[in-house]
């Protein structure tokens, strides 16, 4: 059986970097090395994926470490930062090479999609989990938060919503065909990474939209102190959700299902206008779903009893039929 250094060594461990990658020192020692640009701030963030926590185990290896990867880009996107390095570290119960090259694969390629050079990491044994740090470069004063939403700003969001909760949705019912829609937007989220440059100095606040479009403007708002009135009519649904699910199953996958990974920003009314227009350059549409508001809570939609994801508030958390995200 290979050792982990041979494993990390065979799938792990990037045969060039791109010029540019700011790597002194990549793969293979103790601590990677790495070169930050001048004036720029470094963003953090980390995420862990669990096998029939956030994944179905059964997903397509491929799948799964594109996943791992993109809810982790997806935070940099939220901060409009640049994506620019990644550790890795994979517990796997049992090292099956063609898998390990599937899953490898998935990873890498999006790694190269996102420039994102991938730096470090460990293979170790247990049950199937990804645990993922993303590093990017945003210049100072520039990055996107949760506290910045004034009353009288618009809310909105990028692409659609209900796609990550809708591929769920079909995954228990046994589709297994990723060209569908909705099960690409749940096993293959695409991060909003070029959304989040683009929104730079015209969004006053941000988030992405991982545990729920409730829960992650809920964050927004306490962060920033004020409330909103959203436009239930205004969501933009993902394509075949009605179909898949019904009209009322889709706006509450919408409102409160998760796995979406786009951006929810807020912004004064007289950007939008240019949002949109940078926004669709990159092929993206921008949706003004709700309002700021003076007064905390939400108001116009009808609230489901649960908002969105919580770990451990989840009965169904470890039942392969009900993966979802959150991470």
């Amino acid at each position: 059986m290979a050792s982990e250094f041979d494993l990390i060594a065979r799938y792990f461990t990037p045969d060039t970097l791109a010029p540019g990658a700011g790597v002194a020192l990549g793969v293979g020692d103790d601590c990677a090395l790495l070169a930050p640009r001048a004036g720029q701030r470094l963003a953090v963030s980390v995420d862990t994926s669990v096998a029939d926590v956030h994944f179905p185990a059964q997903a397509p290896p491929e799948a799964i470490g594109h996943r791992a990867l993109a809810v982790s880009l997806s935070d940099l996107a939220a901060m409009g930062a640049e994506a620019r390095w990644c550790l890795m570290a994979l517990a796997i119960d049992d090292p099956d090479e063609p898998w390990l090259a599937a899953f490898a694969r998935g990873f890498h390629d999006l790694c190269a999609a996102t420039g994102t050079a991938l730096v470090g990491g460990d293979v170790t044994s247990g049950r199937l989990s990804v645990g993922v740090t993303v590093m990017g470069e945003v210049p100072p004063e520039a990055a996107l938060t949760r506290r910045g939403a004034r009353a009288g700003e618009a809310i909105a969001v990028t692409g659609a919503l209900g796609g990550g909760a809708g591929g769920l949705a079909l995954w228990q019912r046994g589709e297994r065909d990723l060209a569908d829609p909705l099960l690409a937007r749940y096993l293959r989220p695409q991060p909003r990474l070029a959304a989040g440059l683009a929104l730079r100095g015209l969004a006053s606040a941000a988030i992405d939209v991982s545990d729920g479009l409730l829960a992650d403007l809920g964050h927004v708002l306490v962060a920033s102190g004020v409330g909103a009135r959203l436009e239930a009519e205004a969501l933009p649904l993902a394509e075949g959700l009605v179909a898949a699910l019904g009209e009322d199953a889709a706006r509450q996958a919408a409102l409160a299902g998760g796995d979406d990974y786009e951006l929810l920003v807020t912004l004064p009314a007289d950007r939008v206008a240019e949002a949109r227009r940078r926004l669709a350059a990159a092929g993206l549409a921008f949706t003004v779903i709700g309002e700021v508001q003076g007064t905390p809570g939400i108001r116009g939609v009808d609230c489901p009893a649960s908002l969105g994801w919580q770990h451990f508030a989840s009965p169904t958390a470890g039942d392969a039929d009900d993966s979802r995200g959150g991470a």
